[in-house]
């Protein structure tokens, strides 16, 4: 690396790989010419009266590596010669010189062996040096010091930066979003050496620091709260707004740009990214005006859109081609592989993982890294003064696999290279900078809910408000006992006798419209949209009298938030327990779901679209599980376990991030440290004008102009 910091031993393996590289190009290449040799007519590496195999082959050989030693010596040269050429003549003067060298490397094999025509030159040459890049970079597509050095050249710095470089300098701060990665699964990590980068940064003296999330324990409550300050009114990942009537999902971009301007409104600044900042792969920008893969500017239409330019700034560099999609395809295979073994192990619990599965985690897992993570060393080559970026890879994996386990294990030892590899990439900024890693929630893991009773928290709410259901959830034994405890509750409540015979249904009188049942992992939130205010428990329970109790006596459920007309708001939860918002503690219905759960219930209980019905599902402390709505074995956005208990790693240069003896608390508290850590950093943060954007009706995109989202 230039510093003095590797062993003996690291260079003899860093010379080794280099000169395997070149091994390997140089057989490519004489390969290569062997072929050409033998389908152009102009192109000769025999002497005239002809040779045999062996000779030919070495005279390719001779042929290749004279090629290559030019190219490498003389080509920079001949380049910089020529820097006030303009770019296009420079091109096609570039085809005639590299094949003048193949020429030169002909001549210079001995008894003429060597011999093609200019024209015929011109094109071997260009074949030759495509394959050979091709093969080179193919190589380096596991080798992060080859990768790292590429990038050193781009930029035009060779070694580390110096202790005494631009004292002026005030230092800048990278912020990356490790997204799922729990406190408890950081620390099981290092602990098992899958982390060794972030391992020696703890030995170093920097502070781990666990923080509660929201009820919302999600990306969407989270790094709208962390980046923008405000996460008011996201009761979940995706809700219904009964005075819009459309359903809200943080990671669609009309969602994203609504839930960002709202912030904004509310906050009155841009965000944290403001001053010279850049928003690297999350679901809102922060304020950045430098921006790549950021969700709520994806949904601009034209040339304002420059979200989707990292994408094309990563791949014209060939190199980058190569080396993420060779790695996509085996992390394609590697998903398969690790799918078929689950399955034939029979590995419980388990989901799906078919169909498109394996595209969607490459993406998570390579492309977006490999963009986001290129996008954010050259934010600190360039000296950008705050950068946040959001590397998805652990929470795509562990919806899937589990948050524990082989697949995720791998998972982490990429992300801590990538963490490593931009840590090194900062000795050779024009700053110095401080890298501040942290998470926007944990996983849980545990069976779906549907997987442990046979049927989803749709079904179980028809069934409690006597409406159909499919009949492969009659046929369960929870299914028949949710219809069975709903017929029940019903004639109880209508004074009647219980009787099988029965059929009460037809005796309702006609159904009103459906409710509308969403799902945020382990949270569910019924809605019925012919209301246009937010529902009671009274209300409810004269339409349909037996669904409260259907829902919160069913063993996959915790407990149910409510509104009521006499108490104000209610929690429900299993054998008939009621208790008042206004006197919820951490005990009682909530005492297994840990500190702060009520503060958490209580503040989601006062927001606008908090849904009819909130549910959270069971949580076993004793083995850390939870059921979630979704089809995810490992799943987050309500309460119970891991989920809720991200983590903030940082410098031991920066300030605590709360007093000793306190706890961090929110997603908007987590801002207010972030933002108290830049102007130690920096100074003052400017915020920016407050955008003015509108998302059209028809939800096809906003018209934004202003600059607090880039």
């Amino acid at each position: 690396m230039g510093d003095g910091r590797w062993g003996g031993a690291d260079r003899w393996r860093s010379a080794g790989r280099a000169l395997g590289r070149v091994a390997v190009v140089w057989a490519v290449s004489t390969l290569t010419l062997l072929i050409l040799a033998g389908l152009l007519p102009d192109f000769e590496l025999q002497s005239p009266g002809g040779d045999t195999f062996t000779r030919t082959a070495l005279t390719a050989a001779a042929a290749a590596g004279a090629f290559g030693l030019l190219g490498a010596l003389v080509w920079p040269l001949i380049v910089r010669a020529l820097l006030l050429v303009p770019a296009l003549v420079l091109g096609l003067l570039g085809f005639f010189l590299n094949g003048s060298l193949l020429l030169v490397a002909l001549w210079l094999i001995p008894d003429g062996r060597g011999a093609a025509d200019p024209e015929t030159a011109v094109a071997v040459a260009a074949v030759m040096s495509a394959v050979a890049s091709a093969t080179s970079t193919a190589l380096a597509v596991r080798d992060d010091d080859a990768y790292r050095r590429r990038l050193y050249r781009l930029t035009g710095r060779t070694r580390p930066r110096a202790p005494g470089d631009a004292p002026e300098q005030v230092p800048g701060t990278v912020f990356l979003q490790l997204d799922g990665v729990g406190h408890h699964v950081l620390r099981g990590a290092v602990a098992d050496g899958l982390m060794p980068t972030v391992a020696g940064w703890l030995d170093a003296g920097h502070r781990l620091t666990p923080w509660h999330t929201d009820w919302s324990s999600q990306t969407g409550a989270s790094q709208l709260g962390i980046l923008h300050g405000s996460n008011e009114d996201v009761p979940a990942f995706r809700w219904y707004e009964k005075d819009t009537g459309r359903v809200m999902v943080s990671n669609r971009p009309a969602g994203a740009v609504e839930l960002q301007r709202r912030a904004v409104r509310r906050t009155g600044d841009g965000g944290l990214l403001t001053f010279d900042g850049a928003s690297r792969g999350n679901l809102f920008s922060g304020g950045a005006d430098q921006v790549a893969l950021v969700l709520s500017v994806a949904a601009r239409r034209g040339r304002r859109n420059r979200s989707r330019a990292g994408y094309f700034a990563y791949f014209s560099d060939p190199a980058n081609a190569v080396r993420t999609a060779g790695s996509f395809v085996a992390e394609c295979v590697r998903e398969v592989f690790q799918s078929v073994r689950a399955l034939l192990r029979r590995e419980t619990p388990r989901v799906s993982r078919g169909g498109t599965y394996p595209f969607v985690r490459a993406f998570a897992t390579v492309l977006e890294r490999d963009v986001v993570v290129s996008a954010v060393m050259g934010d600190m080559l360039a000296g950008r003064t705050a950068v946040y970026a959001d590397l998805v890879a652990y929470d795509e994996v562990a919806h899937h696999s589990g948050p524990h386990g082989r697949d995720t294990d791998q998972v982490l030892r990429r992300l801590d290279r990538s963490i490593a590899l931009i840590a090194t990439v900062a000795e050779h900024a024009p700053r110095p900078y401080r890298i501040v890693l942290l998470s926007d929630h944990g996983q849980s893991p545990g069976e779906t809910f549907e997987g442990a009773y046979g049927l989803t928290l749709k079904d179980l709410v028809r069934a409690g408000c006597g409406l159909p259901v499919p009949r492969r959830v009659r046929r369960t034994r929870s299914g028949s006992e949710a219809r069975d405890a709903a017929r029940d509750a019903l004639r109880l409540a209508l004074h009647r006798p219980v009787d099988e015979t029965d059929d009460t249904e037809r005796e309702l009188p006609a159904r009103p419209s459906e409710p509308v049942v969403l799902a945020s992992g382990n949270l569910g939130l019924v809605s019925f949209p012919d209301v246009p205010h937010r529902m009671t428990r009274e209300e409810i329970d004269r339409r349909h009298p037996a669904l409260l109790g259907t829902l919160a006596n069913h063993p996959g459920v915790g407990f149910l938030l409510v509104a009521s007309a006499e108490h104000g708001s209610v929690v429900l939860a299993r054998d008939g327990v009621e208790v008042p918002v206004a006197a919820l503690h951490d005990g009682g219905p909530l005492a297994v779901f840990g500190p702060g759960a009520a503060r958490a219930v209580r503040r989601t209980d006062g927001f606008p679209h908090v849904a009819d019905i909130m549910v959270n599902s069971m949580y076993d402390p004793a083995t850390g599980t939870v059921h979630a709505f979704e089809e995810q074995i490992g799943s987050h956005g309500g309460l119970g376990g891991e989920q809720s208990r991200p983590f903030l790693l940082s410098p031991p240069e920066l300030s605590p991030p709360v007093p000793e003896g306190e706890e961090l608390i929110g997603a908007e508290q987590v801002h207010r440290v972030l933002r108290r850590w830049l102007r130690e950093c920096s100074g003052p943060q400017v915020p920016v004008s407050l955008p003015q954007v509108r998302v059209s009706p028809s939800g096809g995109g906003p018209d934004a102009s202003g600059g607090a989202d880039g």
